[in-house]
């Protein structure tokens, strides 16, 4: 089990930024990717923002390409969404993931790679 706690959303107004952050516990963080999805109501599970690895592959959801920024800071096993520009789309609960990359089935750019998930955190748009 790798826990996950997000933290950082709350009510902001369109055009104004977040910062969202999961923190991981456990000696072994920089053997998961880590991803962003968000679930709005009445639909899908969206990726919003994945990384594999320091200095490895970033993928962004097209709805955020350009507003958002996914990092990670494996000496402090948390990564972080950076949101800005943001519109009342973007509503939603943000959940974080992780993907361990040695598991048979990992697959980092899709919700059924992952393995762990935090309870999620809320973010609200206002227009």
């Amino acid at each position: 089990q790798v826990p996950l706690v997000e933290s950082g959303g709350g009510l902001v107004r369109a055009g104004g930024s977040l910062r969202l952050s999961c923190a991981a516990s456990g000696r072994t963080f920089s053997r998961y990717a880590m991803g962003w999805f968000r679930q709005a109501p009445g639909k899908e599970r969206e990726s919003v923002a994945a990384i594999e690895r320091v200095g490895g592959r970033i993928l962004y959801g097209d709805s955020v390409k350009g507003r958002f920024t996914i990092s990670r800071d494996d000496l402090k096993n948390t990564v972080y969404l950076q949101m800005s520009n943001l519109t009342p789309e973007d509503t939603a609960v943000y959940y974080c993931g992780a993907a361990d990359r040695f598991w048979g089935n990992y697959n980092f750019e899709d919700s059924s790679g992952y393995h762990f998930w935090g309870q999620g955190t809320q973010v609200t748009v206002s227009s």
